[in-house]
């Protein structure tokens, strides 16, 4: 046996199973801990995220809150139902479900790669809650949280953006898009890479989550250029 030549470091059985620090089956994740770190960052993401604190807080009011206003479980349609108060509260604590997971991925070293999935792993559990049934709200306060750790320069021009878009036209949904824009743009323009993708990611997903609101307000549109032709 002492005649067989040493195994070369890194390999068993032949396999490269040691990867260079900051790489996780050859994916620069940025993790020491490796990959069983990056799935509990993702999957602890999209739990937090998940959690419909609109639901839960309608609910200790013997309200459901997605069969009252517009349905939605968010702040907006909870402050329309509950009142300013109730919908400030739920807006706080989904933006907290974005902003944490976040910064924890920050905190453990995580690259930002993983942290941009991190992000939007949070957004996505908030649209898509499993304890919903799949179903959730628009993602708006949960990627401010998301981008308040991130970029947070830009959610600060993003909120100036969304208040002047919201006077102008009275709708929240295109101030919401205004302001998803104007940080996709920012951080395009720093020079892309992940943070940059996962706002243009973000945007979009934002788009898909509010397609009903704009149908409707091109419906409505439709219906005023109709009235004014047949003047």
């Amino acid at each position: 046996m002492s005649g067989l030549p040493a195994p070369a470091p890194g390999l068993v059985l032949g396999f490269p199973l040691a990867f260079p620090p900051g790489l996780v089956l050859g994916l620069p994740l940025g993790l020491p801990l490796g990959l069983p770190l990056a799935f509990a960052l993702l999957g602890a993401a999209f739990l937090a995220g998940s959690i419909p604190f609109g639901v839960l807080l309608a609910r200790r009011r013997g309200v459901d809150i997605r069969a009252h206003g517009s349905g939605n479980i968010g702040a907006t349609n909870v402050s329309r139902v509950l009142g300013a108060r109730a919908g400030a509260i739920v807006l706080v604590l989904d933006a907290c479900k974005g902003a944490l997971p976040t910064a924890a991925a920050l905190a453990v070293g995580a690259a930002p790669r993983l942290v941009a999935l991190t992000g939007l792993a949070a957004i996505l559990g908030h649209c898509f809650s499993p304890f919903l049934r799949g179903r959730g709200g628009k993602g708006v306060a949960t990627a401010l949280g998301v981008f308040a750790v991130i970029a947070p320069a830009l959610v600060g021009i993003a909120v100036l953006v969304f208040v002047a878009v919201l006077a102008v036209t009275r709708v929240p949904a295109l101030g919401s898009l205004a302001g998803s824009l104007a940080i996709t743009i920012g951080l395009v323009a720093r020079g892309g890479g992940p943070y940059a993708a996962l706002a243009c990611a973000t945007t979009a997903l934002l788009v898909y989550t509010h397609r009903t609101n704009l149908a409707k307000l091109y419906a409505r549109r439709a219906r005023r250029e109709r009235r004014d032709r047949e003047r």
